[in-house]
């Protein structure tokens, strides 16, 4: 299992509205019980409680503290952790943007997930996002 879990994944998870809803839930069930890591990172977090409480994204929204309150069953789960920039981030992000055809807009949402993981030698990522399909050393999976 080891590999972040994009936010695509949780608002899924979050939104019963949402088709891929049920298996969103079981994917990250099946994540909590894995014998190996899991993980988000600070953007991931902050991107998930920006859509998930906006009232033009979701019929009902969320509001702060039910957003929160969903995130720390992750945050406080010993097969989470979170992803953070270290020193050597910024020479990363140098080499990685050379890499991309025309990196711009929302892509750096993305690119600095991609960027973490490299830091952190992972790389597996959950989504259903295929922007990340542009990294070629990450290895991209649609648990959905």
């Amino acid at each position: 299992m080891l590999g972040v879990i994009d936010t695509n994944i949780l608002l899924y998870a979050v939104n019963a509205d949402a088709d891929q809803h049920e298996a969103a839930r079981k994917f990250l069930y099946v994540a909590a019980q894995s014998a190996e890591q899991c993980y988000l990172t600070e953007g991931i977090i902050y991107e998930f409680l920006c859509v998930s409480t906006h009232p033009r994204v979701f019929d009902r929204p969320l509001d702060w503290s039910q957003a929160t309150e969903f995130l720390q069953a992750f945050l406080q789960s010993d097969r989470f952790d979170v992803l953070t920039a270290d020193e050597g981030h910024w020479d990363m992000l140098a080499d990685l943007l050379g890499t991309l055809t025309h990196p711009a807009g929302n892509l750096f949402f993305d690119v600095r997930t991609a960027v973490l993981m490299r830091e952190c030698g992972i790389r597996r990522i959950y989504t259903t996002d295929t922007d990340f399909l542009q990294f070629r050393d990450l290895e991209v999976l649609n648990p959905l």
